[in-house]
């Protein structure tokens, strides 16, 4: 299933990437999606960098179909990799689980400021109820980049 979703922020694409590079920023956007515990690691690389957001996250409300496979909890780990401040990857897996989610960043320059640009394919392989589980994945997934576009406007407001 595929996903996309635009943010806007009123910042210059620079303050934004260099947002989006700091740890401190996505242990806070995960306190805000209440994720039961996060490893963040950033590594620079050349005029980009490489992060690897390992978390451990609450599946409460989640549909007893979704449960049956994730449990009480569910391990996340996001990995980005950003070429530069214009574009990068992004790939979600849960190990273990028959899940993942692959696709692109960006961040273009607009009148505002910036938007931020995730373009995703989600697979659930499980036999006959996948499109339902991938859609309930673009929904958390979706859910998640909310929160995130909140946390990163007061962020870039300088609530830190």
């Amino acid at each position: 299933m595929r996903h996309s979703r635009e943010l806007p922020y009123d910042a210059a694409p620079d303050e934004v990437f260099a947002m989006l590079a700091d740890p401190a920023f996505r242990e806070k956007v995960a306190a805000a999606q209440e994720v039961v515990s996060i490893e963040v690691s950033v590594t620079p690389a050349g005029s980009g960098f490489s992060l690897v957001s390992d978390q451990v996250q609450n599946t409460a409300g989640l549909p007893a179909i979704a449960k049956k496979i994730a449990g009480d909890t569910t391990r996340a780990v996001v990995r980005e990799e950003w070429a530069d401040a214009t574009s990068g990857t992004i790939e979600i897996t849960a190990p273990g689980k028959p899940t993942r989610a692959v696709g692109s960043l960006r961040l273009t320059p607009s009148a505002a400021g910036t938007t931020y640009v995730q373009e995703l394919e989600v697979t659930v392989k499980v036999p006959l109820v996948a499109g339902k589980l991938e859609k309930l994945m673009v929904d958390n997934i979706d859910a998640g980049l909310t929160v995130e576009h909140a946390v990163g406007t007061a962020w870039l407001k300088g609530e830190r």
